[in-house]
């Protein structure tokens, strides 16, 4: 006997949607294009929520299982799964740009969670479409803080032999991420105002509260998590699925609470004694959070987020001098038509530098970026490349209005993908001259995580077609190398949490502990530990037990170990006696390296 919500959701799919049930469609996947629209509109979730599917995805790694978040129309705009079977979920459409929507793929997890707004597990032939039996799916929604469905985050096996009970952990872990997810993104959006949590226990208040509503100066009610919409209509005697009505009614028709009693909630007394009563007089445990301050007048002009509307190349370090070198560099050749490789490790900033300087240029003009991973020939010779310049631009010429073409990668870019680039870029070239005065050609910027000479010597590359692309070149410092650590970790955290100043913030030893860490991700992993941290931090201080394990380095064996025990000195003044920047270069931790420096009898120079 099937249950009850997928009944209703197999009649759906005959009666709303006319699907067949004996047909068996491949996966619905959208195109790239589509795919950057879906994510675009749903970026800023994307990124509260990447911490907790990443860490979702460690709390099931090695059982097979995937994570995906689909926005509110079922496409999927993020997802974790081992790579060795990635060609399966791909032709399951466990992947990105899958789109679940169940008028297009009949019953699924994701779909029925969409029309329903319930969590729901979709196991085997409880699917309505045939291709997707083998699969088991949970699904759980995810709420904006006014009560609308903004995503979908869904657990799936490509296989599961077991019965359908076997998924009740997988719906517990789905519907707790969903929670938190929910947590994070009112929490991130409530920085000026006063939150107030709210949990049946004391133990996990302050962790992983049940519930949370935000509240504007007089005590009405601004925003709320699914958990307090259920709650709380459940108090005011109305349906949760109407959520809509508990915007501005006043605290008090819900608790014993007045607004200025609010800072005896706050975290000076143990949560055993922070006890609330509803209207009724049921107790629940309450944790209330402050309003963070307004931004001071003193503030550091480093961290002002307001520099970006000048020149977008003085925002790139704080004070760095690889990188001061780098933005000196890059603000001599912005005005020049000469081609430039951005060149640095994966994850350290190069699309960052290179979007800089088309900003920096011609920032009303198009930007487009042309990925090397998996391109093609036919896919530049086929024209509908060339043809969707041309459509940017909205003329007839390709590049007509110049703008910047970014190659990303070139390190992955296969040799006959070579040969018709090359074509393509001869082409523009041969029109550039035609038209005579007018530049036709879009800026060339391109990147890679390796020399390109050294690509050429190896016989990876052509030589000719190097020339084209690289001019003069740009080499960004890796994570572990910079000494303005401390200034990019409060800009990640910033552009986290979209307020300033910041919704969060590291206690010292949590930035210490980030600091000796070696990133070998860079940039791009410095943001998804950020984004673990907000995710699993329950308050606005995040502490080390917040922050994720640190993952390993490739690089390490690249790095001094300082087999001499003079090289310590010379190690201390290169890096100007920086110590987390000297513990990042070891691979070692910060007291490792004071314990050296005591050992050699070597002190701070004052």
């Amino acid at each position: 006997m099937r249950d009850p919500d997928v009944i209703e959701s197999w009649r759906r799919c005959i009666d709303q949607h006319k699907l067949d049930p004996a047909a068996r469609q491949k996966a619905h996947v959208v195109t790239e294009s589509r795919l950057r629209e879906h994510r675009q509109e749903a970026e800023r979730l994307v990124h509260i929520a990447r911490g907790g599917l990443d860490r979702l995805f460690r709390q099931v790694a090695g059982q097979r299982y995937v994570v995906l978040l689909t926005d509110r129309h079922g496409v999927a705009v993020d997802y974790f799964g081992e790579r060795h079977f990635e060609s399966e979920l791909r032709q399951a459409g466990l992947y990105l740009g899958a789109h679940w929507e169940e008028g297009l793929s009949g019953t699924s997890a994701a779909g029925a969670c969409i029309q329903t707004g319930e969590a729901v597990t979709i196991h085997q032939d409880d699917h309505f479409d045939l291709m997707h039996t083998p699969l088991s799916c949970t699904a759980a929604p995810i709420f904006d803080t006014t009560g609308s469905l903004a995503a979908v985050l869904d657990i799936s096996l490509l296989r599961s032999p077991r019965p359908k009970s076997s998924q009740r952990l997988a719906m517990q872990l789905v519907t707790a991420s969903a929670r938190r997810v929910e947590l994070a993104n009112l929490m991130a959006r409530s920085a000026s105002e006063w939150v107030l949590r709210f949990s049946l226990s004391p133990e996990l208040l302050d962790v992983d509260p049940d519930a949370a509503v935000t509240l504007d100066g007089s005590g009405r009610i601004i925003g709320f998590t699914h958990g307090a919409a259920r709650v709380l209509t459940g108090v005011a005697g109305v349906d949760w699925r109407t959520p809509e009505v508990l915007v501005g009614q006043s605290i008090t028709r819900f608790f014993n609470l007045d607004i200025n009693q609010l800072p005896g909630y706050m975290r000076g007394r143990p949560a055993e004694e922070r006890i609330l009563q509803f209207v009724d007089g049921s107790p629940v445990f309450a944790h209330a959070i402050a309003p963070q301050p307004s931004v001071a007048a003193n503030r550091s002009p480093s961290l002002s987020p307001r520099r970006v509307r000048g020149n977008p190349l003085n925002d790139l370090h704080g004070g760095d001098d690889a990188m001061l070198e780098v933005q000196r560099l890059a603000s001599r050749l912005v005005e020049s038509t000469v081609p430039v490789c951005i060149q640095g490790e994966s994850g350290s900033g190069r699309r960052h530098l290179a979007r800089a300087m088309h900003d920096s240029r011609t920032p009303a003009q198009r930007f487009r970026v042309l990925s090397c991973i998996g391109l093609v020939p036919a896919m530049i010779d086929s024209g509908q490349w060339l043809k969707s310049i041309a459509e940017d631009t909205g003329t007839g010429n390709p590049g007509i209005d110049g703008g910047s073409l970014y190659i990303e990668e070139l390190a992955d870019l296969q040799p006959v993908a070579q040969d018709a680039l090359m074509r393509l870029l001869v082409e523009l070239d041969d029109n550039d001259r035609n038209v005579g005065t007018v530049r036709t050609i879009p800026r060339l910027l391109c990147s890679s995580r390796i020399s390109p000479i050294e690509l050429v010597k190896e016989g990876r590359f052509r030589a000719d077609l190097l020339h084209r692309l690289v001019g003069a070149t740009l080499v960004l410092p890796a994570l572990r190398h910079r000494q303005d650590f401390d200034w990019l970790l409060q800009r990640v955290l910033q552009q986290r949490c979209q307020t300033d100043p910041p919704a969060y913030r590291f206690t010292r030893a949590a930035q210490e502990d980030l600091a000796a860490r070696r990133w070998s991700g860079n940039l791009r992993e410095l943001a998804n530990v950020v984004d673990v941290a907000i995710a699993l931090c329950p308050g606005g201080v995040i502490e080390v037990e917040h922050l994720p394990p640190a993952l390993g380095d490739s690089a390490a064996a690249t790095e001094p170990n300082l087999r001499n025990p003079g090289d310590l000195p010379q190690l201390l003044e290169s890096c100007q006696w920086n110590i987390s920047r000297v513990a990042r270069m070891l691979g070692v931790n910060r007291s490792t390296v004071h314990r050296r420096m005591q050992r050699a009898g070597l002190q701070r120079p004052d």
